[in-house]
């Protein structure tokens, strides 16, 4: 694992849209996450292609997950939120941004179909992350199988208190999700977790420091060949290690 710490939120965005560039000008398939942290990275990548710099005409890009019974044109289903934050402001073939289909009438035969549109489209080259408070990835919560494929999740109490921000109250958060499980993250080329603010230091570490358990879904990332988390110094708090992490940035062997 990779870890890149940088002084400030702003900072983490650039050094994450530095890397998902090198894999766009690839023709990559994006997997994309949605939530507040990778907002910033968004945004950076926006403003580099209206800049003229990266062009996403070339790729094509599949949604983390999304709430079970939200339309896709409801404000906060993630189907309308990436095209929101991201896709309607880049080149991307709009045909091209696969989500899993939260209005289906079987959500277990759409997980099933999601996983394999995923195989279909020989897998994703690089997946984007964030963590929640309590070590999830996507929305597989805590307990889920580490090679679990897309399915059906119901969201841990805490993941709803943290998402009853982006709606009327608690109540109004669905409970049940349709995410790319951990076996299916863990197929994808390169992994590129963001983390900023010190509500997610003990996640971070956890995920990079902490057993390899299914209570901490993120700490699948330890399994992976090429899995970079990129963090600010308030994330970066509860790492015991942190001095090597910094060592081994200054002295990385470039390829």
């Amino acid at each position: 694992m990779h870890i890149i710490i940088r002084p400030t939120a702003d900072e983490v965005a650039i050094a994450a849209a530095d890397i998902l560039i090198d894999h766009v000008r690839r023709g990559a398939t994006l997997g994309l996450a949605t939530g507040s942290t990778p907002v910033a990275t968004y945004k950076q990548l926006i403003r580099r292609h209206r800049a003229g710099e990266i062009s996403f005409a070339d790729s094509r890009a599949f949604l983390l997950d999304e709430y079970i019974g939200l339309p896709p044109e409801h404000e906060q289903s993630y189907h309308h939120t990436i095209r929101h934050e991201f896709t309607d402001h880049i080149d991307i073939d709009e045909a091209g941004v696969a989500s899993p289909d939260g209005m289906a009438a079987d959500p277990y035969a759409a997980a099933a179909a999601y996983e394999q549109a995923i195989i279909d489209a020989g897998g994703i080259d690089v997946q984007l992350l964030g963590v929640g408070t309590n070590g999830h990835i996507g929305f597989n919560e805590p307990g889920t199988a580490l090679t679990m494929p897309t399915h059906v999740d119901t969201l841990h109490p805490q993941t709803i208190s943290d998402n009853a921000r982006f709606f009327d109250s608690a109540a109004d958060v669905p409970i049940h999700v349709l995410t790319q499980g951990l076996g299916t993250i863990q197929r994808a080329g390169h992994l590129v977790l963001l983390a900023t603010g010190e509500h997610k230091a003990e996640a971070v570490a956890s995920l990079a420091e902490g057993p390899l358990t299914a209570m901490c879904p993120a700490s699948v990332l330890q399994l992976h060949a090429n899995a970079t988390v990129i963090i600010d110094e308030d994330a970066a708090g509860g790492l015991r290690n942190l001095e090597y992490y910094r060592f081994v940035e200054a002295n990385l062997l470039k390829r």
